[in-house]
């Protein structure tokens, strides 16, 4: 059996915290190894802890939600962040899936969604509620970034799949190239459209129709 998935908690209610416990706990996959209670303590645990996958609040007193994610970026922690909350504006949104979060749910979430929220991320894969896209589509903050740099075809079929949550072992099998091939057109993504991993890729793709 593989090593169940390893949760933090990230969030100032401690009500929150607990009932999110109480329901992970239960599940033979997931194992929730700690909490925290504002955005500064979460990235001091993360970094002691090596979570697969924090469940991170956005709106909390002191550090918030985004900018532990910019913290946590910045020091290459490679936990999945799947950001729990019930905001639901688009500014609240898109600040924290640029910033690098894997996937947004809201709290309301049915508790089994949520559990198969957390497998995703951690298997890859970017997660985000219908509406949640609906409102990456319509931002319009990057003042018509959005018909970027210039990719070449092949590059626009790799960001496709990168979308589609594939490694590079299934992008190359899909368009019959090496891993090392796959790996030199992911760095070349990221870098013409200045984007930092492929998360934020994958979400690039979304919000401007790329799909594989």
């Amino acid at each position: 059996m593989a090593d169940p998935i390893r949760v933090l908690l990230v969030d100032d209610h401690q009500v929150v915290r607990r009932g999110l416990r109480t329901f992970l706990e239960v599940q033979d996959d997931i194992e929730v190894v700690g909490e925290a209670s504002d955005g500064s303590e979460g990235v001091a645990h993360a970094e002691q802890l090596r979570p697969d996958v924090v469940l991170m609040d956005v709106k909390m007193p002191g550090t918030d939600g985004v900018e532990a994610l910019r913290t946590l970026r910045a020091q290459g922690n490679p936990a999945r962040v799947l950001i729990v909350t019930s905001f639901t504006e688009q500014r609240t949104v898109v600040p924290a899936l640029r910033a690098g979060a894997a996937g947004y749910v809201y709290k309301d979430v049915d508790p089994e969604a949520l559990a198969g929220a957390i497998r995703s991320v951690h298997a890859g894969h970017v997660l985000l509620q219908p509406e949640v896209a609906g409102a990456l589509l319509s931002d319009d903050q990057s003042g018509g970034a959005g018909r970027g740099p210039a990719l070449t075809e092949r590059e626009r079929e790799v960001l496709g799949l990168i979308a589609d949550g594939r490694s590079n072992r299934e992008i190359a099998r899909a368009l019959v190239l090496s891993e090392k091939t796959v790996k030199t057109h992911v760095s070349n993504i990221l870098m013409k459209l200045d984007l930092a991993d492929r998360t934020q890729a994958a979400l690039w793709a979304v919000r401007h129709g790329v799909t594989g």
